[in-house]
């Protein structure tokens, strides 16, 4: 269990810090930081390097956003097999709502919890 700890701690780490510094060394806003790592998780799915991965470190790579878009590509990879070309539309959706649900929730339990304030 302390090995898995271990390489879920040095994998996620890993892909934290790399968009750590792209956000302080390069003049990307971290908006098109987390699409292109959305992106990137989707490209290593397509070429089937990201499954090893989730296999080897687990968590440390299914939560970080590269792990979203593994999920998103491997809920349309899924639902192409069961509906065919309809699947590109609503595999991505039906693999990742449980996620999409739970970030919405968080957000509106976080809004109704905390009082607005204007920034100065």
């Amino acid at each position: 269990m302390l090995t898995d700890l271990l390489k879920a701690f040095l994998i996620g780490g890993t892909i934290c810090a790399v968009g750590q510094v792209l956000i302080d060394y390069t003049k990307l806003t971290p908006a098109r930081i987390l699409t292109a790592f959305v992106v990137l998780g989707v490209t290593l799915s397509a070429l089937g390097l990201y499954e090893p991965l989730t296999e080897f470190a687990g968590a440390g790579a299914s939560v970080p956003l590269t792990g979203f878009g593994n999920l998103l590509a491997k809920g349309v990879r899924e639902a192409i097999d069961e509906d065919g070309a309809l699947g590109i539309l609503t595999g991505g959706l039906t693999s990742a709502a449980g996620g999409i649900t739970a970030a919405l929730v968080a957000g509106l339990l976080a809004a109704a919890c905390f009082k607005k304030r204007m920034k100065r």
